[in-house]
């Protein structure tokens, strides 16, 4: 009698290397959505892949420093967010700077992600992913700080009073 598992998790290459191959890692939709991310997309350049994953995490810092800092009931919680989230950007970027300094191995391919960037194979490519996420992380808490800046000072309900 087989096991219900057996069926339903399964090696994708050699087993004693732990890669199974489950129902959620190998379906259609969890492929598209982890492969179109800016990590595993193909045909991108580290720049780009440094530029847009530094965007990202500008602009999702900015909220949580601003809004539960120490800072978060004072006149200056926004600006304070800013500066925290740019100064994180700052730590994480240098911490890819070390990771591109100590010659990285390449991507391990698995069963979700079997094509590897291959432009971060290399110290040099690691090193122009940091460099464009530093540039993106900045821009993107500076990004984040500027819409706040407009909802909070209420031009977008001048615009909605004269709608009416």
């Amino acid at each position: 009698m087989t096991s219900v598992n057996s069926e339903v998790i399964r090696p994708a290459d050699d087993p004693q290397i732990g890669n199974l191959a489950t129902p959620i890692n190998s379906s259609a939709f969890t492929k598209a959505l982890i492969n179109n991310l800016p990590a595993y997309r193909a045909g991108l350049s580290p720049q780009r892949r440094g530029l847009e994953i530094g965007m990202a995490h500008g602009y999702l810092l900015f909220g949580p420093f601003a809004f539960t800092s120490q800072f978060r009931n004072t006149g200056v919680s926004d600006i304070v967010g800013l500066i925290e989230a740019v100064v994180l950007v700052v730590i994480l970027t240098v911490c890819l700077s070390l990771y591109a300094g100590v010659n990285p191995l390449k991507p391990i391919s698995t069963v979700t992600t079997p094509k590897t960037p291959g432009n971060l194979e290399n110290s040099e490519g690691w090193s122009e992913f940091a460099g464009s996420f530093l540039v993106g992380g900045i821009g993107g808490a500076a990004f984040a700080y500027i819409v706040y800046e407009i909802f909070k000072s209420g031009v977008l309900q001048t615009f909605g009073n004269l709608v009416q």
